[in-house]
């Protein structure tokens, strides 16, 4: 029998034949019933525990009939504000508001409010009274402690007191979801719950105290300990109860819930999914975003790499689980069954691609190291850097009947594979799962500021780069690297920013998308933007904060571009690098005055008529190397 969509309106519901729902899902995306989308999962799980559920996507705020369609939930309202936080969906970098919303039909805008948690669960609030709200996903999760709120530039109390909600669901939401459900139907809401944080009139005993609302908001030190006591206690088996006073109340946030099994996970991707939008978005463009995932299938979960600027550690975990080969082939003969599937498998990986299970044998015992990463400074001793698994089931989906290309567009953590002793994994990546561009992070190339973003030295990603290059060239492959980079990291100055631009010009790199860093909450990042403080040392870091700075950075990276020419050049005087202003092999840009007779691109005279070899085109661009439409770091390498 074919999946079927969750009810959307009391129609659907009266045509399953039930009275009511038990609970109402608000989520902040539109309704696309895909395991790739939090809110398709967690309502499939709520559904295959026995409870009616009633999807209310992006509901119109301004009506309250639209969040009363079913009527009122017999038990509770679950919110999740949908894939991407609604003010990074909404808001670049640098505060400008987005044209689209690939989360939204037809990739428009306007579709869900700013802070749409918050907004929802104030709307519920008003409309159906004392009714239990549970708010859950990225944008409630990381939002659980008083937190660094760079869009008014403010701390912010816990998310739990804004939105009025009763619980927040953090992280995965999985194992917590179906035991406050049960506790719900009961009447009464469990405030010991792994993965969930309730307020309270006093704090926990045995509890870790954080630094209050109070002192966070006038102690930037204060600040600072207080992200460093929530990074280290986020681990299910070796942290605590964490307790933080607002005023005269207590957010109690509980242990994180233990990582699904790989039974547990198997079973979660197996519900019935449509994987599709639903049919009521067709008339409106469909969703974008479904476009990429559809094809797409998800083999991990979490991620030891820990990024100071990644929020993963505090929501999937460190903690990596993984499907087995057997659900993951499954689905994969599943889409070929789809009647628009072509015989490409978009993508099979995770957060991180080549990650299939945790760091070490020990994660699983005692927990992840306190105070220590799993692959920075350098890969820990006891880590298992071993790909055999991940290429084992690559290998197997590649020879599905149906079945063309099967690519890998997760980002690969190349110091891990660097790390595995055999090139068995690093070969087969290159030969078969690479569409012409592989995606990697290395974010910067300058030491100073690679330490405080928490990723490998610069020598690590040389090193890798030869070998990619050299392992393409034997296998008679002519592919690119699209290198995801960073401007104005917290640590990063204006001379990092030219030790990465000279790095580009040596390699004769050039990215087409450059990402600023983004203080998003609940990273160590963000709390380094916010105080001028590393949290894991105390000690002050340097951080860009003027849009001037910003700008030249950013410009910096992209030092070919003609319309970067004047940011450049004020950059490089500003640092004393007027060395690299000149038409000598090292310089980055020529000097103002010739710059009317020489294309910035390409450093030759510009063409102004017809002549040998001549377009005719005034300054015509040459092509774009290593151009991909959407990519954030393309880059080609001569």
């Amino acid at each position: 029998m074919p999946a079927e969509f969750l009810p959307i309106n009391r129609a659907d519901m009266e045509a399953r034949g039930w009275d009511e729902i038990d609970f109402l899902f608000i989520s902040g995306d539109a309704y696309v019933d895909h395991p790739s989308f939090g809110h398709a999962i967690i309502s499939r799980v709520l559904e295959s525990a026995g409870y009616r559920v009633g999807m209310l996507a992006q509901p119109d705020i301004t009506k309250d009939d639209d969040f009363l369609r079913f009527g009122r939930p017999r038990i509770g309202v679950m919110i999740s504000g949908g894939v991407i936080d609604s003010m990074v969906n909404h808001y670049t970098a640098s505060k400008k508001p987005r044209s689209e919303d690939s989360y939204s039909p037809g990739g428009k805008r306007g579709y869900r409010p700013d802070r749409c948690v918050t907004v929802y669960s104030n709307r519920v609030r008003h409309i159906f009274g004392d009714i239990p709200i549970v708010i859950g996903g990225v944008e409630a999760s990381l939002r659980r402690f008083a937190h660094y709120d760079y869009w008014s530039d403010k701390v912010k109390k816990s998310i739990i007191f804004d939105s009025g909600a009763d619980v927040i669901s953090y992280g995965m939401g999985e194992h917590q979801t179906v035991e406050l459900a049960k506790c719900l139907e009961l009447g009464f809401i469990k405030d010991n719950i792994p993965g969930t944080c309730v307020v309270s009139d006093k704090p926990r005993k045995g509890a870790v105290i954080l630094p209050s609302y109070e002192e966070v908001v006038s102690s930037k030190e204060a600040y600072a300990k207080a992200a460093l006591i929530e990074y280290e206690e986020q681990d299910p088996i070796r942290g605590h109860v964490l307790c933080q006073k607002h005023g005269d109340k207590y957010v109690i946030q509980n242990v994180p819930t233990m990582p699904l099994t790989r039974r547990e996970l198997d079973r979660v991707y197996s519900l019935p999914y449509t994987r599709e939008y639903h049919p009521s978005y067709e008339p409106m463009g469909g969703i974008p975003a479904l476009t990429e995932v559809k094809f797409s299938i998800t083999s991990s979960r979490g991620c030891f790499g820990s990024c100071s600027f990644c929020a993963l550690t505090m929501h999937q975990g460190r903690i990596v689980q993984s499907r087995s080969e057997a659900s993951i082939i499954n689905e994969a003969k599943n889409l070929t069954y789809e009647p628009d599937f072509k015989g490409y498998i978009h993508d099979v990986g995770g957060p991180t691609a080549n990650f299939r299970y945790p760091a070490c044998d020990k994660q699983l015992k005692t927990g992840t190291c306190r105070g220590k990463e799993c692959l920075f400074p350098a890969p820990c001793k006891n880590i298992n850097a071993d790909e055999s698994e991940y290429l084992d089931l690559l290998r197997k989906l590649r020879t599905l009947p149906g079945v063309k290309k099967v690519f890998v567009r997760s980002g690969i953590r190349y110091d891990y594979m660097m790390a595995d002793k055999s090139d068995e994994f690093f070969r087969e990546l290159c030969a078969h799962h690479v569409s012409g561009q592989l995606k990697v992070a290395p974010e910067h190339i300058s030491d100073n500021v690679l330490k405080y973003m928490g990723k490998p030295g610069r020598d690590v990603f040389e090193r890798f780069t030869d070998k990619y290059y050299k392992i393409c060239r034997d296998a008679g492959k002519e592919q690119y690297l699209v290198c995801y980079l960073m401007s104005s990291h917290p640590g990063s100055t204006l001379n990092d920013a030219i030790i990465l631009a000279q790095y580009l010009k040596k390699m004769h790199m050039r990215p087409q998308q450059v990402q600023d860093f983004y203080p998003t909450p609940g990273t160590l990042a963000t709390a380094m933007f916010y105080t001028g403080l590393d949290p894991r040392t105390m000690k002050k870091v340097y951080v860009a904060k003027s849009r001037e700075e910003k700008a030249m950075q950013r410009a910096l990276l992209q030092y070919t571009r003609p319309e970067n020419y004047e940011l450049v050049r004020k950059a490089l005087i500003k640092a004393g690098r007027e060395d690299l202003i000149g038409t000598g092999p090292d310089c980055l840009i020529r000097e103002k005055y010739e710059r009317r007779n020489f294309n910035a691109n390409t450093g030759r005279k510009k063409s102004f008529g017809k002549d040998k070899g001549g377009s005719g085109k005034r300054g015509a661009r040459p092509p774009r190397e290593g151009h991909k439409a959407g990519s954030r770091g393309n880059t080609r390498r001569k």
